[in-house]
């Protein structure tokens, strides 16, 4: 029993390689310092503190209104006449009804361009609904026109017709991410699920589903804007129920510049609060999918 004491020497291995492994740990944690030092904005792979990026993005903006006030193209608005046209258009002229109704129409579009394109994604490890999904990713290329008279003879009408254009214009883009996403989960993955004695149809549930729900959420959150850079074409088609594409028309076409700022920075907000929520539900459904990164 006695041969099993430690020894002093063998105390002094042991303290060495503690203290390098403590060495090592306080190297890790000096250099964590030193890529969150604030002087460090302007060299490549830095972590600055949130305060810096605060008074980065302040320089910023500060530098961009600057820009815009001394502005050398007369014909633009500058902010105080766009902040003008802002409140005209809320108090006199309907534009938060507006908004509300585009953005409803958004949310309606964007849930169902969500299920159908992660629907068709995960069916693509059934290698028959492979042609399909590829042949319906290439409809990306396609442009809008002549859509709207398929959607029109198909028996779709108004708020519908506006439904199915927004719904095809996002889905073709949405199942070409998610899709490349699949495709992209590595052979091991599976591989560790299987000698868990999963059966197959698991695989699917816990690799394919489950496994990129974080990656799911984040192509989502890529392509939810996609509603409203066609909202102006949708609207601008069917003018029935009004919204901001038909409002950013009308003001564009007698040249209220003032006005189509203020519908534009309107628009821009709203998504910014769309784009907000959409990560910050990812971030509480999916904690772990930032843990590994050089930023966070």
């Amino acid at each position: 029993m006695d041969d099993l004491k430690p020894t002093p020497a063998s105390r002094r291995v042991v303290a060495g390689a503690h203290g390098s492994d403590a060495l090592r740990v306080g190297d890790l944690t000096e250099r964590k310092k030193h890529r969150k030092d604030p002087y460090g904005a302007f060299l490549p792979n830095r972590v600055v503190s949130h305060n810096t990026m605060r008074l980065i993005v302040g320089v910023e903006l500060t530098v961009a209104l600057l820009i815009w006030l001394n502005s050398p193209f007369k014909v633009l608005p500058r902010p105080m006449e766009v902040l003008e046209a802002l409140g005209k258009l809320w108090r006199t002229q309907g534009l938060a009804t507006d908004l509300m109704t585009s953005f409803q129409l958004n949310l309606e579009a964007l849930g169902w361009s969500a299920a159908i394109s992660l629907a068709l994604a995960y069916l693509t490890v059934i290698p028959v609904f492979r042609p399909i999904v590829v042949a319906l990713s290439k409809g990306r290329f396609l442009s809008m026109i002549g859509f709207t008279t398929v959607f029109m003879v198909m028996g779709l009408g108004g708020h519908h017709l506006k439904v199915a254009m927004l719904v095809y214009g996002i889905t073709v883009f949405f199942v070409t991410s998610m899709a490349s996403v699949i495709a992209a989960v590595p052979k091991s993955e599976f591989d560790h699920a299987r000698t868990l004695r999963m059966s197959e149809w698991r695989v699917v549930w816990e690799v394919v589903v489950l496994g990129t729900a974080d990656k799911a959420l984040e192509v989502l959150r890529q392509n939810a804007a996609m509603g409203w850079m066609m909202l102006t074409m949708v609207e601008g088609i069917v003018k029935s129920e009004g919204g901001v594409g038909t409002m950013l028309i009308a003001q564009d076409k007698y040249f209220h510049l003032s006005e189509v700022f203020a519908i534009q920075i309107v628009i821009l907000l709203v998504g910014l609060f769309q784009d907000s929520m959409i990560g910050l539900v990812r971030r509480f459904a999916c904690p772990y999918a930032d843990m590994v990164l050089e930023r966070k």
